[in-house]
């Protein structure tokens, strides 16, 4: 058997796609902690590009390895399940600050929404592309869903995603230094409110509170994402 037969033969089980995932993840912890964990290059990037580069080196089509990866996909439904226990934690913050929350979050959450929407659409992109962008502010099991209902390729939103998340956790602290915000609630919320998870990781490296405020500013834009984006998207007509 040649080798293009062998890479036949062990992609038809999904447990290659899994295994391959899996690898990316530890090799790219591993040199994450080697580099020091560089906020402009979490282990999640890494992985994505060791994972891609694996799939190239054997041939492998994205849409074969998708297929396989899918056992992977269906945890994603119980991780979203999963985003009411940061809720439930952070309780206590949300009784605390709720007015402040019921202000920010909305205005927060759409503006993450629609810089990019507005850029995208300045240059010309078609409405395929547009709803592919709308939810990259949001944690992947909610921003899937979202983007399935309003038209949008996954593929594509995956992709804008890691580099939203990526570029939170990079310049968010810089954008604190400069603007002179101390404060790690605000930090932290922040962080979790345009980074989804990758930000709320950067945020548990900070500090404790940060981590807490990021956790919480995840699950409560997902939750607001998901309830208003498909509504929005029908009311303005970009559906259609």
């Amino acid at each position: 058997m040649n080798a293009d037969g062998l890479i036949d033969t062990l992609a038809a089980s999904p447990l290659f796609a899994v295994a391959l995932t899996l690898l990316a993840f530890i090799v790219a912890n591993v040199l994450f902690v080697r580099l020091k964990r560089p906020a402009w290059l979490p282990a999640v990037l890494i992985a994505a590009l060791l994972l891609a580069g694996m799939l190239a080196l054997l041939g492998l089509p994205y849409a074969r390895y998708r297929e396989g990866a899918m056992w992977l996909t269906l945890l994603l439904g119980p991780a979203t399940v999963a985003l009411g226990m940061p809720l439930y934690q952070q309780l206590p913050h949300i009784r605390a600050l709720w007015r402040e929350l019921a202000v920010c979050l909305p205005i927060a959450a759409s503006l993450a929404a629609c810089y990019a929407l507005g850029l995208a659409w300045l240059m010309g992109a078609p409405t395929d592309i547009l709803a592919s962008l709308a939810a990259k502010s949001v944690t992947a099991p909610i921003a899937i869903g979202v983007t399935e209902t309003i038209g949008g390729s996954v593929a594509l939103m995956l992709g804008a995603l890691l580099v939203t998340g990526v570029a939170t956790a990079a310049f968010t602290g810089p954008a604190a230094r400069l603007l002179k915000i101390e404060d790690e609630r605000i930090i932290g919320f922040t962080l979790g409110l345009n980074g989804h998870a990758i930000g709320t990781v950067r945020a548990f490296e900070l500090s404790p509170t940060a981590g807490a405020f990021a956790s919480l500013g995840m699950s409560l834009t997902g939750i607001f994402t998901a309830l208003m984006l498909p509504l929005a998207w029908q009311l303005v007509g970009a559906g259609t």
